[in-house]
């Protein structure tokens, strides 16, 4: 659940802002144009100090060092100078935490593949090494290299919230019934933003989406890439699709996956997601009952298993369940649970196993799913995954709803999804507070004169409905989107396990072969 609200004016009136390097302010006598031009021709060709990499730390989600990849390869991390503010290059700077394993056959290396993963709010540093055993065979010909994105994990993160504090700002009722609970839950938000806006206020109008697109043709540059070859998933096909509308001929090779629809405002993109997770929801439950006894859950039609995980819910509305240690399991948090558990089919054993525990009494799985998506750990550390991913929504998007308008609202979203709707209704309200203005109602992907890009949707995505990628490659532009599409479950398509999606992309990636549009795998 983000936060929101009122705008201010945000400039930088001091050489110190928390969590940022600063390059150091200074009066140019009235030269700002030269020695802007000239920081920025300074910052395009600074030589990165690449060491070995420490590990993670608590705003990246913690863990160990990354172990070096089959054949030896080791990661290299290091961290590249941007301008705080990319209409004053010769102000301040901030620093960009990057990770990169070295490609397998230096002499048959193309360059650098760059990721993102999604969120808005994910760490790169920490979700490459993750991941990495999936990109083996893009590993031969290119260095492995993705980032934490400005605002998030080591790249200057937005801070809000302390442990405790997003503990129980999690706890909170996410979808009030009535008055005392609706002031319960727009209070949170107004906190949860203040919060935000007393640690990184000075940060906070500098995180957008289009700022992380420039770092990236920064980043093109320091690491000597005459093009960007790039592998966007969910939030990052939208990142990829800025990029391309930006550079279009900067653009080498592309691959947007789980694919965000760039022709819709905040209001259509959750409607989509709440259409996106009852589809999901559905076909797990289809699942459960196609296995018959096997299943753990009651019912003998899909219909009927969700009946009972709506009863269910409305039971934890009612009393929490005691999950782990002191902590108890809400509605909220099941919902969350289940939303976390859809993102992959490989999940939905848990998700099974997770409803049948809880209807005893014990909500400790669904709670370690909840956990998991709020970005807490097991020692209850929580990641920055949700403070970035506020603040990049609420500067992207100009969206600010009311509450009478959210209601207003409510009863669409519940139609389309008796789960998820209520959840995704409210979750509108959530820049409603945001101390910063917003830049768009949508984002602008259009990208006249770059190469083919492909774009991937899944049939069976939740999080990024399989319409997205045919709106994303027709905002790209004739001869630009190519789409493939795959008939699946989870979220994304290359890391789902079909051979065809991977043959494609490493062929377009190796290669440079464009797959024929419309082609569909399955």
């Amino acid at each position: 659940m983000p936060p929101s609200t009122a705008v201010r004016a945000a400039a930088l009136t001091t050489c110190v802002a928390v969590l940022l390097a600063v390059a150091g302010c200074s009066d140019d006598g009235g030269k700002g144009k030269e020695t802007d031009q000239d920081r920025a021709k300074e910052l395009a060709s600074q030589k990165l100090d690449w060491q070995p990499c420490p590990a993670p730390s608590e705003a990246q989600g913690g863990g160990t060092p990354p172990s070096p990849l089959p054949g030896g390869t080791v990661w290299e991390c290091a961290f590249m100078d941007a301008p705080l503010d990319y209409a004053k290059p010769g102000g301040d700077t901030i620093e960009i935490a990057l990770i990169r394993a070295k490609a397998a056959d230096p002499s048959k290396r193309i360059g650098s593949l760059i990721f993102n993963f999604g969120g808005p709010g994910g760490s790169g540093v920490a979700g490459l090494p993750a991941a990495a055993a999936d990109y083996a065979a893009l590993h031969t010909r290119y260095d492995l290299v993705s980032f934490d994105p400005r605002g998030v994990g080591r790249s200057a993160a937005v801070q809000c919230k302390d442990d405790e504090q997003l503990d129980a700002y999690f706890q909170q009722d996410s979808t009030p019934d009535d008055a005392a609970e609706e002031k319960t839950f727009t209070e949170g938000l107004q906190s949860f933003a203040a919060a935000c806006d007393k640690n990184s206020g000075d940060q906070l109008p500098y995180v957008g989406t289009l700022n992380a697109a420039r770092d990236m043709d920064l980043m093109r540059q320091v690491l000597g890439d005459d093009k960007l070859y790039y592998f966007g998933i969910s939030y990052g096909t939208e990142l990829g699709g800025v990029y391309a509308h930006l550079y279009p001929t900067k653009v080498g090779r592309a691959v947007f996956d789980a694919v965000v629809d760039p022709s819709k405002n905040s209001e259509e993109g959750s409607l989509g997601q709440a259409k996106g997770f009852q589809l999901a929801l559905d076909n797990f439950a289809q699942d459960c009952v196609n296995r018959g006894d096997k299943c753990l859950l009651p019912g003998s039609t899909a219909k009927e298993v969700e009946a009972w995980i709506m009863a269910l819910l409305s039971e934890l509305e009612k009393k929490p369940i005691p999950a782990s240690g002191d902590r108890m399991l809400t509605q909220s948090q099941a919902v969350s649970g289940i939303a976390q558990a859809l993102y992959s089919k490989e999940y939905w054993q848990y998700l099974e196993q997770g409803l049948n525990e809880a209807d005893g009494g014990n909500g400790g799985l669904l709670l370690a799913l909840a956990d998991s998506l709020n970005g807490r750990g097991e020692n209850g550390h929580y990641s920055n995954i949700q403070a970035a991913n506020a603040a990049v929504n609420c500067v992207d998007f100009k969206d600010r709803w009311t509450l009478e308008q959210t209601k207003a609202k409510l009863p669409e979203f519940r139609q389309v999804s008796p789960v998820f709707g209520d959840y995704l209704g409210w979750s509108l309200m959530g820049c409603t507070e945001w101390p910063v203005p917003g830049t768009w109602a949508t984002p602008d992907v259009s990208a006249p004169g770059a190469p083919p890009l492909l774009v991937i949707g899944n049939t069976g995505d939740p999080a990024t409905p399989y319409e997205g990628a045919k709106a994303m490659a027709d905002a790209l532009g004739k001869g630009v989107g190519v789409e493939l599409t795959y008939r699946g479950q989870g979220h994304g398509a290359y890391n789902g396990g079909s051979k065809c999606v991977q043959k494609a992309v490493n062929a377009y990636l190796l290669e440079g072969k464009v797959p024929a549009a419309g082609t569909v795998c399955q």
